[in-house]
C-alpha cells in the first residue's frame, strides 16, 4: 500500500465516523402526515429557515455525504487503475 492509499483510507474512515455522529444527532421526523403538512410550511416560510441547529446538521450531513461519495469513488478508481 502506498502513502496516498493510506491517506484516502484513513480519511474515508474518519468521514464515515463523522457522518454517523451527525446522523445520530439529528431529530426524528416521525410526526406523521399531519406533522409534515402543518410543520413543513412553518419551516419553509419561517424567518429562521436554515439557521437552526437542526438545519445546520442537515446541511453538514449533505455536504459530508457528497464528500464521502467523491472520496469513495475516487479511491476505488485509484485502486483499480493505479495500484500496479
Amino acid at each position: 500500500m502506498s502513502w496516498y492509499q493510506v491517506i484516502l483510507a484513513c480519511s474515508i474512515i474518519l468521514l464515515s465516523v463523522a457522518l454517523i455522529i451527525l446522523i445520530m444527532l439529528q431529530e426524528s421526523k416521525s410526526q406523521g402526515l399531519s406533522g409534515v403538512i402543518a410543520g413543513g410550511a412553518e419551516n419553509l416560510f419561517g424567518k429562521t429557515k436554515g439557521r437552526s441547529f437542526e438545519d445546520k446538521l442537515v446541511k453538514y450531513t449533505k455536504v459530508g455525504t457528497g464528500i464521502f461519495f467523491v472520496l469513495t469513488l475516487g479511491s476505488t478508481l485509484l485502486f483499480l487503475f493505479f495500484s500496479r
